[in-house]
């Protein structure tokens, strides 16, 4: 706006000469919720639009990994051969591998934080790795000569173990690290793995090195239970040796079926991928008549092979049903101990229909099965497969199967740092979630309805004074406000941005635009936050301020209302006010004498240049004005609805 000579002069004249003769006083920071948000500079790996950059970068990973499960010690033992490439611009001298199992030690510091009777509390199990060997491997010196063996120097600081590399790694160069260990599985493992009578789910059952980034360097954060992971991509080969009467689900598509199942269940299979209704592949019967397995007595190992993933995991028990179905050449599987079958025997099409829903809505599912597993883990998720409880009933199996097949797409292909922004797999996910349980049982209500019913927890949590903000590491939000903090509080905002703010159709596609850029990539809160507003088309400080940086309050209100009649006109002055922090959209409906109504809405940047009052005047033709109610539909948040109507006086 051009800004004239004598407007200027006819503002200074308005200022009280003392005021004109005193220094200026020194500027104060904008700290209005409007106030740019303060980012990361952007740079050459990452970009001011959200984009990863031109020289963005990221470390590989590659296994090779041979376990045996000692069912009588209830111990595994494996050798495993990790290659590393090193794609960033640093020379590497030594390494950081996750070493999760040594949260079970005695006097860990996940004992010491979390109660030892709790979900991550290791209740009194004395465990831990135990390292028998650990090699840099190098290639022949000369051609045809040997490979090189060095022990190298590590060292243990509980979960996180540093090894001190024999030759350092330069940028571009690859190496590789052998390592023979074994380990006790607990029964509990703060709910991420354990055991169930015969029954194994295995995970976090190898050292993993951690992520090496442009962010933050080494991702050191140690595991203490309720945050969960940060891994980079790789392949893996599994060969899991097991007595020959288990049943084995794993992250990867299985390479000696003729070997390890009897052929009529490779026929099964099969058939399975052919179709959309449901196979059992394995039945109660057969497990029973012992016809389940091609022999009963020895060992067997299974093979399995997974690409481009971040994790491998698996599940095994002698007492596993196996159904199977697919979708597009994609399989679902379900594992189950018969006492589940109530609830299980409808679980492969669950995760069928599950893949179906995210695939088509958000971004394809890229991996040859989803592999739902039952046992004593009550919901983790881990790359194509889920692990789940028996479940009360099947609406309440199937929100959780869904919610560990949608990690698939959060973190498992958008691969964010769940250690420091837990928000961005969990939340994100039960978002989806609603989308997904909505088409799965209407009859409990559509996706809209369960948005609602989370959105009336949070203003209740609201009202109680005992939320946090979302942007707060999960290690140290309270154990009883996880949920409400890492799950729902951010799929609420996510639904008020697409259904209040943005406009489905837009959010829709901006979100998209994320999982595409971010797929198989580290993105940071801030790469979300710039993906959606360049995608989008609308700066979104506040909402990220108040919404996911800050714990804003939300609360409208019905200020006053001014009204004068002139013959057949009514003249309005109504003044919407906000007193919280943060700002949303308006929404109100007018009530006039004769019945009708009339509704309108403002979006949340009206509140910009005053975020406490914003005034409207408003003239009515024959009629009057007789009431005004705030969100009359209940689809903001708002922490005080007390105050959202004016009812005019009677006369």
């Amino acid at each position: 706006m051009r800004f004239s000579h004598g407007m200027l002069l006819i503002a200074l004249a308005a200022v009280p000469l003392s005021a004109q003769q005193t220094a200026a006083p020194r500027a104060v920071a904008d700290t209005s919720i409007f106030a740019p948000l303060d980012l990361p500079s952007a740079n050459a790996y990452r970009s001011g639009s959200g984009r990863p950059g031109p020289r963005y970068w990221q470390n590989r990973a590659d296994y090779d990994i041979s376990a045996t499960l000692d069912t009588a010690a209830k111990r595994i033992s494996a050798t495993m051969t990790m290659r590393y490439t090193n794609n960033s611009p640093d020379t590497l001298g030594y390494l950081w591998l996750q070493t999760e199992q040594n949260a079970f030690r005695a006097n860990s510091l996940n004992s010491l934080i979390f109660p030892q009777d709790s979900r991550f509390g290791a209740r009194g199990f004395d465990g831990g790795y135990v390292i028998e060997r650990m090699e840099q491997v190098a290639p022949p010196a000369r051609r045809g000569g040997p490979i090189r063996r060095t022990a190298v120097t590590y060292r243990d600081l509980e979960t996180m173990t540093k090894v001190i590399l024999a030759e350092p790694l330069a940028p571009g160069g690859t190496t590789s690290i052998s390592i023979a260990y074994h380990f006790a599985v607990p029964e509990h493992g703060a709910d991420r793995m354990g055991r169930d009578g015969a029954l194994y789910e295995i995970a976090q059952w190898f050292p993993r090195v951690a992520v090496y980034d442009d962010v933050r360097g080494w991702n050191i954060e140690p595991y203490l239970g309720q945050g969960e992971f940060y891994l980079d991509f790789g392949d893996y080969n599994l060969a899991i040796t097991l007595p020959a009467g288990y049943i084995v689900a794993a992250t990867g598509a299985l390479q000696n079926a003729a070997e390890v199942l009897t052929p009529v269940q490779v026929a099964r299979l099969a058939a399975a991928a052919r179709t959309d209704t449901v196979v059992r592949v394995v039945t109660a019967a057969e497990l029973a008549s012992g016809a389940a397995r091609p022999r009963s007595t020895g060992m067997l190992t299974w093979k399995f092979r997974a690409e481009n993933v971040r994790d491998a995991v698996w599940a095994a028990s002698p007492e596993y049903q196996w159904d199977a179905t697919s979708w597009r050449g994609i399989m679902a599987y379900a594992y189950y101990r018969p006492k589940a079958a109530s609830n299980w025997s409808d679980a492969a099409d669950q995760s069928r229909m599950s893949i179906e829903e995210y695939s088509e809505r958000w971004f394809p599912y890229p991996w040859p099965h989803i592999s739902a597993v039952e046992g004593p883990i009550t919901g983790m998720e881990y790359p194509m497969i889920a692990m789940e409880g028996q479940g009360r009933e099947v609406y309440d199996l199937f929100s959780v199967v869904t919610h560990e097949i949608g990690h698939m797409w959060f973190p498992m292909i958008v691969a964010s740092n769940e250690r420091t922004d837990m928000w961005q797999d969990e939340g994100f996910n039960t978002f989806i979630g609603t989308f997904a349980e909505g088409r799965r049982y209407p009859e409990k209500g559509d996706q809209m309805a369960r948005a609602r019913e989370e959105r009336n927890i949070i203003e209740q949590v609201m009202r109680s004074g005992m939320d946090q903000p979302i942007d707060i590491a999960p290690d140290r939000i309270s154990p009883r406000m996880l949920g409400v903090n890492a799950y729902l509080k951010p799929s609420v905002g996510l639904q008020q941005l697409r259904q209040e703010i943005l406009g489905p159709e837009v959010f829709d596609e901006a979100f998209r635009e994320y999982i595409r850029r971010w797929a198989y990539k580290h993105p940071t809160a801030a790469d979300f936050y710039r993906t959606m507003e360049d995608a989008a088309g609308r700066r979104l400080d506040w909402f990220w301020r108040g919404w996911f940086v800050e714990n804003a309050r939300y609360d409208q209100v019905v200020e006053s209302v001014v009204a004068r009649q002139n013959d057949e006109v009514q003249d309005v002055v109504v003044t919407f006010g906000n007193r919280g922090r943060g700002v949303l959209p308006i929404r109100a409906r007018f009530t006039f004498s004769d019945g009708t109504t009339d509704d309108v809405r403002y979006p949340a940047e009206v509140w910009s240049t005053n975020t406490t009052r914003y005034p409207r005047r408003f003239a009515f033709t024959g009629k009057t004005l007789t009431r005004i109610d705030l969100d009359p539909e209940l689809l903001l948040v708002d922490a005080d609805r007390t105050n959202n109507s004016w009812v005019a006086a009677k006369d």
